[in-house]
């Protein structure tokens, strides 16, 4: 691995701490200060600690800025020193030169934005708005760089001469076509406007961020009334205390916009008012015209998104960001989804008249609205399958389904999960493992962090602390971790997941062992370096282990008595997998199509967002009682995320997804052959080379849609 000396800028600082009577008089500071400032800031070291796990308890803050500073200033050194090279331009010199430059910017980045994440407050968000117009003039400098750009055409010319390996010419044909997209052929006029589009484009991201950290954290909904409480599990009542607590709210019970609070309540309240109260608190975030309000943010994203569009030679910003992806076009995406909207959609129509008629039989003097399709779906559930969400909650402890998950990997592919208490560790809540092959040789470290706090960003993700590569001569091993929001356990009780919720675990861990088990040699290419569009792809086939039988019974126990989860249950389970999909689909691409709506736009007029979110919606006929899963003021994924006109990867993965778990029903769920061809054509190449590519070497043949349909039960009607 490559080594770098302490920074110039480590000891400048420890030189400008020091009173001193003759300036010159360098000798004067002690080892003691300059050891003290590399303790303060290991940031600007190698890390020393087991495994190379950044050493958090020694962070600090304060430490962050002039890292970040210090490394693009070296990133810009190194650039510059490949771009004035007189020698000839070759793939050695330039393309793997580029590729092996800005170790340090990595190492920062890959820990400050880890902790961004699950770890955030006002100022490691002042810092994220620090730094960001210097990453993003830093990547314009890059890109606009002539010099460089002479360098990596001239080896892009000729790379047809050049006998390059497969992962070689996928860096070259990327590098160069990063070039491109980044506006290395725009005249200097033009150049300097992208400068600026890039820069604007950073702030609103940020901006829009920001705003719905604030909106989703600040809504409550305290509730003073035990009555009020009708309907809801106790575990739900007790974490609503606790969070009461916390919130200075002692005695009374709150709830909130994150997830695991939102929809239970919105489940098994029989308070119809709090739940429109719930709802509306959920689906109004960044949308209230008050200081939080991110419908011009969105507006104004969208606009300088065509614009950026238009100046690179694409006629929308989905046509710049598909090119890319597996999908390719725009049109490739409307005819996937045009494919299944309609079936979607119409058994949408037949579960809202399920729930209308329950409600109706009841007495209800209302229509069904959308913050009564949790509550009725459950109950239609309920009656339908004899299975009531709450009936399984005891048997997925989180525990549990962590060790089923365990359980799963090792008898795919042999890996196993080693605790350990000793290492470092970014919260108090986070656990870690190391992971060992089925040949006992040491693949990496996994860390987990599960339970809900404010610091967090809602939802639940992957990433990594550092990827595997080898490009330095040996081998770098990675360090993953998930995140996720799941309520805290309360008093001995554990904390339980609902069977959705299971399931994700089960998906982001999908996206673990890619990371984990990744076998490349270029940083760039490796774990989940993926199309947005086919990265979701093996995290949820991951999901697809948890509800067969053989898996369930390894984990699937209650809590208190340890008994098995009987074979009826699972059998009801597996009954009622198709059950409520008209909406899960519906919502899902009304956010996707919402989406390919905005990023569509062939204008940079400033669209007024609420109207142009209703009228998206209502021409694709999506009826009142559903709403996108994610609408604009909230649609964090496409406006402060990086899935723009990616949104919809979700339902193209999915089905890369079901065409695989076929293979594996085909050939059985653990069979050694399909698993061992999925880990080499699938989980290890990461990046190196077209997916599409790599999936036909696995399955011998490209995905259909119609395994998808069926899957959701689409296909016919009742």
């Amino acid at each position: 691995m490559k080594k770098r000396l302490l920074a110039p800028l480590a000891i400048a600082i420890a030189l400008a701490g020091c009173q001193q009577s003759d300036n010159n008089n360098q000798e004067n500071v002690s080892k003691e200060t300059i050891q003290e400032v590399t303790h303060v800031n290991p940031l600007f070291s190698e890390f020393t600690t087991p495994h190379g796990i950044p050493p958090f308890d020694q962070i600090k803050k304060s430490d962050y800025l002039p890292a970040f500073e210090q490394s693009i200033i070296d990133n810009k050194q190194e650039i510059d020193a490949i771009a004035d090279a007189t020698n000839e331009a070759t793939f050695e010199n330039t393309i793997e030169a580029m590729e092996k430059s800005g170790d340090f910017l990595n190492r920062v980045s890959n820990v400050f934005y880890g902790l961004t994440g699950s770890m955030s407050d006002d100022e490691m968000r002042n810092i994220a708005k620090a730094v960001s117009p210097q990453l993003s003039a830093l990547n314009d400098d890059i890109n606009l760089n002539a010099k460089l750009f002479a360098r990596v055409k001239a080896v892009y010319d000729k790379k047809d001469q050049l006998n390059l390996k497969v992962n070689e010419l996928t860096l070259l044909e990327t590098t160069y076509k990063g070039f491109v997209r980044g506006g290395a052929n725009l005249n200097d006029s033009d150049k300097v406007k992208l400068r600026q589009l890039n820069t604007q484009l950073s702030e609103l991201s940020l901006k829009f961020g920001e705003n719905l950290l604030h909106e989703t954290n600040s809504f409550e909904m305290v509730i003073d009334n035990k009555a009020d409480l009708a309907g809801l599990p106790d575990d739900i009542i007790a974490a609503a205390a606790v969070t009461a607590n916390d919130r200075d709210h002692k005695g009374k019970w709150v709830f909130t916009t994150h997830r695991p609070s939102k929809n239970p309540f919105l489940t098994y309240s029989t308070n119809r008012k709090l739940r429109e109260t719930l709802y509306k608190g959920y689906t109004m975030r960044g949308n209230n015209d008050d200081a939080y309000d991110n419908k011009k943010i969105a507006s104004k994203t969208a606009s300088l998104r065509y614009t950026k569009a238009q100046l690179l030679g694409y006629k929308t910003h989905a046509h710049f960001t598909l090119e890319n992806a597996t999908a390719k076009t725009p049109e490739n995406v409307f005819a996937l989804l045009n494919q299944v909207w309609p079936a979607a959609l119409t058994r949408a129509k037949e579960e809202a008249a399920d729930m209308q008629k329950l409600a109706d039989s009841e007495g209800a003097n209302f229509e069904v609205a959308a913050w009564d399709w949790w509550y009725y779906s459950e109950k239609i559930r309920k009656a339908r399958y004899d299975i009531d969400a709450a009936e399984t909650k005891p048997y997925f402890s989180l525990e549990g389904t962590l060790q089923g998950i365990f359980f799963t990997a090792e008898k795919l592919w042999g890996v196993t999960f080693k605790e350990r208490n000793d290492l470092p560790k970014y919260h108090e809540d986070v656990r870690t493992f190391e992971v060992y092959d089925k040949d006992s040789s040491y693949i990496g470290v996994y860390m987990t962090d599960h339970y809900v706090r404010e610091s967090k960003r809602g939802g639940a993700w992957m990433s990594s602390f550092r990827k595997q590569y080898r490009m330095y001569g040996e081998e770098v091993t990675p360090i993953i971790y998930n995140v996720l929001n799941y309520p805290r356990p309360v008093g001995d009780t554990p904390t339980l997941l609902t069977f959705d919720q299971a399931s994700t675990l089960f998906h982001e861990f999908g996206h673990a062992i890619q990371g984990l088990l990744s076998d490349g040699y270029y940083r760039s290419q490796t774990g989940t370096a993926l199309p947005r569009d086919y990265v979701e792809y093996p995290s949820q086939v991951m999901e697809n282990w948890m509800t067969e039988p053989e898996v369930l019974a390894n984990f699937a126990k209650h809590y208190k008595t340890g008994e098995v989860i009987p074979m009826e249950l699972v059998d009801k389970i597996q009954a009622s997998g198709k059950f409520n999909q008209g909406f899960g689909t519906t919502e899902y691409l009304g956010a996707a199509l919402l989406d390919m709506s905005w990023h569509s736009l062939e204008t940079a007029e400033l669209q007024d967002a609420a109207e142009f979110e209703k009228k998206a919606l209502e021409e694709r006929g999506l009826i009142k009682e559903i709403a996108p899963r994610y609408r604009t003021g909230y649609f964090a994924h496409i406006f402060s995320g990086g899935y723009s006109s990616g949104y919809y990867g979700y339902i193209w993965s999915n089905i890369y997804d079901a065409d695989t778990w076929l293979a594996f029903k085909e050939n059985g769920i653990f069979d050694e052959k399909t698993a061992d061809l999925y880990r080499k054509h699938i989980l290890e190449p990461g990046g190196s080379e077209d997916p599409t590519v790599m999936y036909r070497r696995f399955r011998g043949q490209d995905p259909k849609v119609q395994p998808l349909l069926d899957r959701r039960g689409l296909t016919t009607t009742k």
